[in-house]
């Protein structure tokens, strides 16, 4: 099967640690990196990689549509608004992963997809990602009324991009946990902590819930525990999950790979884990569609 070529918008850290994930996809080729800044750390390591590299932004697809079939965008929520709109002219497929929420919301671990064709795809938040599919694991068996997470991260491993979307964040995050996780309300927190040695990303989910079984919702979690960390696989439980009447408290832990930044890193780890996993399930796809329309 001939790979799907794609480019990555945005040369920072999620954008470079991106291109190491996709490096290893058996159907991504990734052709380019384009970015803002030619000085910048992404944009130097793409170029070493042998990619084409451009530093004039989303004009670099304007002018060279054909060097991707799917576009990563990695820069911030504000900036993917004006892109989005840009790469559906184009014909691209668009993953975004910045808290824009242009496309439908999709959590690799939850399985809310459908034949659909999209032009634009939302990968929540890092957050998000990591919270998510708990949220779901405990609404399937016993009805979340309300779910509260608190995502911490590395104050280190936060760029520009990262904190100039607090707000966004905060409000993609809810709706994700109320849309894909299925609660009935959702409430979203994110804290950026200095420490120094750096802790690894650290995510609480607090859910509430109609009809409480503990040994369902346990077998649950466990059971999407283990299937996030078949793309994750430093993602984990920090303790068992907690019980109180109605009440179930998770306490995670993500580790990252280490492939760009280093391993305190989760929150970039599980959003790039999980944008090369959804490009890859929507390149098979493609690719499907593709050889119909050649046979027809």
């Amino acid at each position: 099967m001939n790979k799907m070529k794609a480019a990555i918008i945005g040369s920072g850290n999620i954008g470079t640690d991106l291109m190491y994930k996709l490096e290893r996809s058996e159907i991504i080729e990734l052709t380019a990196m384009i970015g803002i800044d030619p000085e910048s750390d992404g944009l130097k390591r793409a170029h070493e990689k042998g990619y084409h590299v451009f530093s004039n932004g989303i004009q670099a697809l304007q002018e060279n549509p054909e060097i991707a079939d799917i576009v990563f965008d990695a820069t911030s929520a504000k900036t993917h608004i004006r892109h989005a709109k840009i790469l559906k002219e184009l014909g691209k497929l668009a993953i975004d992963l910045t808290p824009a929420a242009v496309g439908p919301f999709f959590c690799p671990a939850v399985d809310l997809s459908s034949n659909e064709e999209h032009s634009n795809v939302n990968l929540i938040t890092c957050g998000g990602q990591a919270t998510i599919p708990i949220v779901h694991a405990v609404n399937r068996v016993a009805d979340v009324t309300y779910a509260e997470i608190v995502a911490t991260i590395s104050s280190k491993s936060a760029g520009p991009g990262t904190r100039a979307n607090i707000d966004e964040f905060t409000i993609t995050t809810k709706r994700g946990i109320e849309e894909v996780g299925g609660a009935d309300r959702g409430k979203a927190i994110i804290i950026l902590n200095p420490a120094d040695p750096p802790i690894l990303m650290r995510d609480t989910v607090y859910c509430e819930v109609k009809n409480m079984d503990e040994d369902a919702v346990r077998n649950s979690i466990y059971e999407m525990v283990h299937t996030v960390k078949q793309y994750v696989p430093g993602y984990r439980l920090k303790q068992e999950p907690l019980f109180d009447e109605n009440r179930v408290t998770v306490f995670l832990e993500v580790e990252g790979a280490g492939d760009y930044f280093p391993i305190y890193a989760g929150n970039l780890d599980i959003m790039t884990a999980a944008a090369t996993r959804v490009a890859e399930d929507f390149a098979r796809q493609m690719q499907t569609l593709n050889n119909v329309n050649q046979v027809r």
